[in-house]
C-alpha cells in the first residue's frame, strides 16, 4: 500500500526556503544554502560526474533515500515556477531543464489549469486543480503500489500535514540560521499529532530525523 512521504532539508530556525524567491534563487535567498549537505555527498557528485566525495557517509544514505521506492511526487506551484496567477504564453517546464530529477508522474496542485507537460527521463507534470486529495489519488493510482511523494514547497507540506496524510516525515535540519522565509511548521494549529521519532543519526553537517506515524 502506499504511503505519503515528506522529505525536506530544515534551517535550525525552523524554515525550508528562504525569503524572495525568484528566477535566480528558486529557493529564495539563502535557500540554495541548505542543501550543501547533499551536494557534498557522493550519490550527488556521481549523479552529476563531479570528482570527489569516494566514501558513502551517513549523509549520502539519507540524500538517496528521498527517492526510494517512490512511483509518484506532488508538489505545490511555487515549487514547480516563479508563475503566479494564469499561465499565460510563457512555456514555463520547470526549474530543473529537459530532464527532472523525478522520473515520475509529478502532480502540481494549482488554480489554473494547464496542459500535461511530457519531459525526458519519465517525469511527466499534471496539474491538477481540485485540491490536495484529489492530486493524492491521482498520485497513489499512478504509484502502482509505490510511495507517493512531496516534493514541496513549505505550504503544500503543510497541507498535507494539517489533514494528517503524510505517513512519514524525513526532516534534515542543518546548523544553519536562515531568519526569514517559509517555515516548514508554521500554521499548524499545534505541533503535527501522532508520529513517533523511529531514527536520528548525524553527522558534522546535518542531524537526519525521521517520523512515522504511529
Amino acid at each position: 500500500m502506499s504511503k505519503l512521504k515528506l522529505t525536506l532539508t530544515m534551517s535550525l530556525d525552523g524554515y525550508v526556503a528562504g525569503p524572495n524567491q525568484s528566477r535566480e534563487n528558486p529557493l529564495g535567498e539563502g535557500g540554495m544554502e541548505l542543501h550543501e549537505w547533499a551536494f557534498a555527498t557522493r550519490s550527488f557528485r556521481d549523479l552529476h560526474d563531479m570528482d570527489g566525495a569516494e566514501e558513502t557517509t551517513v549523509d549520502d544514505e539519507h540524500a538517496t533515500r528521498w527517492s526510494e521506492n517512490v512511483g509518484a511526487t506532488i508538489m505545490g506551484r511555487n515549487m514547480f515556477g516563479p508563475i503566479r496567477g494564469p499561465w499565460g504564453d510563457e512555456d514555463w517546464r520547470g526549474w530543473w531543464g529537459d530532464d527532472p530529477p523525478y522520473h515520475t508522474p509529478v502532480f502540481v496542485l494549482t488554480h489554473h489549469a494547464h496542459e500535461p507537460i511530457e519531459m525526458q527521463g519519465g517525469t511527466t507534470f499534471f496539474f491538477v486543480t481540485d485540491g490536495i486529495e484529489a492530486a493524492l489519488a491521482h498520485a497513489v493510482e499512478a504509484a502502482q503500489g509505490k510511495d507517493v511523494a512531496i516534493g514541496g514547497g513549505a505550504e503544500t507540506a503543510r497541507q498535507y500535514l494539517r489533514a494528517g496524510l503524510v505517513d512519514r516525515l524525513a526532516i534534515h535540519v542543518v546548523p544553519q540560521f536562515l531568519g526569514g522565509g517559509e517555515r516548514l511548521f508554521g500554521d499548524l494549529d499545534g505541533q503535527p499529532s501522532g508520529y513517533v521519532c523511529t531514527e536520528l543519526v548525524s553527522s558534522p553537517a546535518v542531524a537526519h530525523y525521521t517520523f512515522d506515524r504511529a
